[in-house]
């Protein structure tokens, strides 16, 4: 049953992998892989000949608001765990999660509502227009915050009682145990939690399509305006037609080949931290 199970959900992502490659053909074929990456701009309505097919402000786009989230996140998560587990008082430590669990189970289009009413505005004041590249991290950043917190608190309280025995025999400090044995221990399971945040944060698309602006352009600055691939395929999925569906779906295929990569550096990482 097993065997079945793992290969269902194998299956799965090749038939989805496949779909990608299927529907991105046509593009693929008439345009060429070089314009996705040489053209000017994006304008892909135009057609073959007149239309542009720039990726690479996507790209960037969803890069940056994703390693802007993650630098947010991952530190405040692994240290919100730590002070669960090691600092704050028991009932202060259980209100603490679940409230970390509850921000866990709010809707993305609720974080994007969010920013747009309130935190818009207030980057507005410090620079126009206030939907930006800093927007999408801040939002971002909350709605990666509980994965990163959650799965750091797990992986921490995995660690073995006979190691944190060890530590206080050997006669070291809270923080000699918390940076010389805890976080060493637990470094495999913060990776995956990080893994997990960095999945979501890429396949995010609500809430960045609301507070980033939108814009297919290389941000020169957080206050800039800036379109992810999955909002680039939100926003124009509806009206595309032929070489313009097509170049959406060449936008998936290349979200696809990120995660691939990240997943691919996430499982080598972790070996590396195992054997160590």
């Amino acid at each position: 049953m097993l065997r079945v199970c793992a290969a269902v959900a194998g299956a799965v992502v090749l038939l989805i992998v496949g779909f990608l490659v299927v529907e991105s053909l046509p593009a693929l074929r008439d345009v060429g892989l070089g314009r996705f990456f040489g053209d000017p701009s994006w304008h892909p309505a135009a057609g073959v000949r007149g239309g542009r097919f720039n990726l690479v402000p996507m790209i960037v786009g969803t890069l940056l608001t994703t390693a802007g989230a993650l630098a947010v996140a991952a530190p405040l998560g692994v240290a919100s765990a730590l002070f669960c587990r090691f600092y704050a008082p028991k009932f202060a430590a259980g209100a603490y999660r679940r409230i970390v669990e509850l921000l866990a189970g709010i809707p993305s289009v609720v974080y994007g509502f969010w920013g747009l009413v309130v935190l818009v505005p207030l980057i507005a004041r410090l620079q126009p227009p206030g939907t930006s590249l800093l927007a999408g991290i801040a939002v971002l950043s909350l709605m990666i915050l509980p994965t990163t917190a959650l799965v750091a608190d797990a992986a921490i309280a995995a660690v073995p009682t006979e190691y944190l025995r060890a530590a206080a025999a050997l006669g070291l400090s809270r923080r000699g145990t918390i940076f010389g044995v805890v976080l060493p221990a637990a470094r495999a399971g913060i990776l995956t939690g990080v893994l997990l945040a960095t999945a979501r944060a890429l396949g995010e698309t609500m809430a960045v399509l609301m507070v980033c602006g939108n814009v297919p352009q290389i941000p020169h600055s957080l206050f800039d305006p800036v379109r992810t691939l999955t909002a680039n395929i939100a926003l124009e999925m509806g009206y595309a037609m032929h070489t313009h569906r097509a170049a959406l779906f060449v936008s998936g295929l290349v979200l696809m080949v990120l995660v691939a990569g990240l997943v691919a550096a996430a499982a080598l990482l972790s070996r590396r931290a195992a054997d160590a």
